[in-house]
């Protein structure tokens, strides 16, 4: 089977089922799990399926705005700097940056079911409750203020705060300070 036939078939499942183990896609296709990860690759890049801590989930969008806007304050959406906030419902609603993406799980907190984020060093995928955010950092990412930083460990936030300043939080507590922290609202909102 060649990799856009997988694909498809990924798509398939992925239509019915909502979401999916790598490891179950391996074996219903019998291939390596290596491959599987090859195949997803450019579906998540095109922004059809999304990593979940569980494997991948089908990403889905309101009709009424374009994936590439972020839900909060309706700026486009840096890839490298989005969140994911996965629903009880499936739908997946993406954010512009980790700020926008706190704050609208603030809002939504009853209904979110996972909230995913990126290592700003290692563009690693990372789930925003194990992560640390450094706040009002003196780097300039160009999207909402106050600006905020995801890590995945505390160890990197320290060594990137002793470069460039700001304050490192968990996620229980930076909601609260970048609520705290904003003046005159978010950005565009």
């Amino acid at each position: 089977m060649l990799p856009i036939e997988r694909q498809q078939k990924i798509l398939s499942w992925l239509k019915e089922e909502d979401t999916l183990r790598v490891s179950e896609i391996s074996s219903r296709l019998e291939v390596s799990e290596m491959t599987i990860y090859r195949d997803i690759k450019p579906l998540i890049e095109a922004n059809k399926v999304i990593k979940t801590s569980k494997g991948i989930a089908i990403v889905t969008s309101s009709p009424s705005m374009s994936t590439n806007t972020c839900t909060y304050c309706f700026k486009n959406i840096n890839s490298r700097h989005n969140i994911h906030l996965i629903m009880k419902d499936h739908r997946v609603e993406q954010t512009c940056c980790a700020h926008c993406g706190l704050l609208r799980y603030d809002d939504a907190s009853e209904h979110v079911s996972q909230i995913i984020c990126k290592d700003f060093l290692l563009d690693t995928t990372i789930s925003a409750k194990t992560a640390y955010f450094l706040i009002n950092a003196n780097i300039d990412i160009q999207c909402c203020k106050p600006q905020v930083l995801s890590f995945e460990s505390r160890e990197v936030a320290l060594q990137f705060q002793k470069g460039f300043g700001g304050d490192i939080h968990s996620f229980q507590d930076i909601i609260q300070v970048i609520s705290q922290d904003m003046n005159e609202g978010c950005c565009l909102k």
